[in-house]
């Protein structure tokens, strides 16, 4: 019996084989995702009054929150160390193998620790524990082990287990990771909240780059005013108005009444506007032409509040004002764009 000639099997395109792999790769990015957020979402259900008992021990702290874990579990704790810093709450780092060698110096008696590690038997973390107690110094575990060593030789323990890690072979800290990052972020945010920290005081901790100029820059350091200002008493013809507002070149003129308080606004809208409903611009004045209803804003109030006004209504300037309609200036969402507020 003859045999053919054997057939070669024809190989997917290059292409096509990129297009499983990727297919393959999202899959398993969105499953790391899945199982994240369930540790997440499975913290709501667990947090109870031991959360609340943590913040108040906290917040009771005269000294230093100190925050201390090993590998990975440390790699949080840095960030957890440093959100609670920068939202006002006095915190430092302590690497606990560090600590054992002779940073124990960094704790003082009225300081308060955060421990973490997911098993509770990190060897590390535990040999703080005798010193921590002679100091008097009373500890939060974030822990994945309610009947740990370090969950038992605490003031509190917070559960942050998780029912599995996103890792598919279970061994790297992925899912209980972020399931600690968050509880630290909770705590954080709670002690920003209970201590009444304002954006005044996160300004403060925060003054460089465009976040530093959001926080820190307020109305009346960009508003336009003195000579300035544009502005017009109601009783000047429309065309008086128009030639302010050229003048001045914000495209819109303040109108004050006979006590010189704000009583609108003309803008190049409400000219386009009046012309269409057919009115006669020649014999108009400016209380005819204005809008009644202006947004304001005060002086000391932050830009990053006027970029909030101006987004949420469609509108490029604001007038800034004190007390009974009192005119303090302008400012225009180009004096915003400038200064890197927007």
């Amino acid at each position: 019996m003859r045999r053919g000639k054997p057939q070669k099997v024809k190989q997917a395109p290059a292409s096509l084989s990129k297009a499983v792999k990727s297919l393959g790769s999202l899959g398993d990015g969105k499953r790391v995702l899945e199982i994240e957020a369930r540790a997440v979402q499975a913290l709501i259900d667990r947090l109870d009054n031991k959360f609340a008992k943590a913040v108040d021990l906290l917040a009771r702290c005269g000294g230093k929150v100190v925050v201390s874990g090993m590998g990975k579990s440390g790699l949080i704790g840095q960030k957890i160390a440093a959100t609670l810093a920068s939202t006002g709450t006095s915190s430092f780092f302590l690497h606990p193998a560090e600590g054992v060698h002779g940073d124990l110096g960094m704790l003082a008696r009225r300081d308060a620790l955060i421990a973490i590690s997911n098993s509770g038997e990190t060897q590390e973390v535990l040999q703080l524990l005798p010193y921590v107690e002679r100091m008097g110094i009373p500890i939060v575990a974030l822990t994945g082990r309610m009947t740990s060593t370090l969950a038992k030789n605490s003031d509190v323990a917070l559960d942050v287990s998780v029912a599995e890690e996103a890792c598919p072979m279970g061994l790297a800290p992925t899912a209980s990771t972020t399931a600690t990052l968050a509880l630290g972020d909770a705590l954080a945010v709670a002690l920003l909240q209970k201590r009444g920290f304002k954006e005044e005081d996160f300004a403060r901790f925060h003054p460089g780059g465009t976040l530093g100029r959001r926080l820190l820059i307020r109305v009346k350091d960009l508003m336009h005013a003195g000579a300035d200002l544009p502005q017009v008493a109601e009783s000047v013809p429309g065309t008086a108005a128009m030639l302010e507002m050229t003048a001045k070149k914000l495209g819109m003129t303040t109108v004050v009444d006979r006590n010189g308080r704000l009583a609108g606004v003309i803008t190049d809208g409400d000219l386009r506007r009046f012309i269409q409903r057919g009115g006669d611009f020649a014999k108009a004045t400016a209380a005819e032409l204005a809008s009644r209803h202006p947004k304001t804003i005060a002086p000391d109030d932050l830009a990053a509040k006027a970029v909030e006004i101006m987004e949420r209504y469609s509108i490029t300037t604001l007038v800034v004002t004190e007390g009974d309609r009192n005119i303090r200036g302008v400012i225009h969402l180009h004096d915003l764009l400038k200064n890197g507020i927007v």
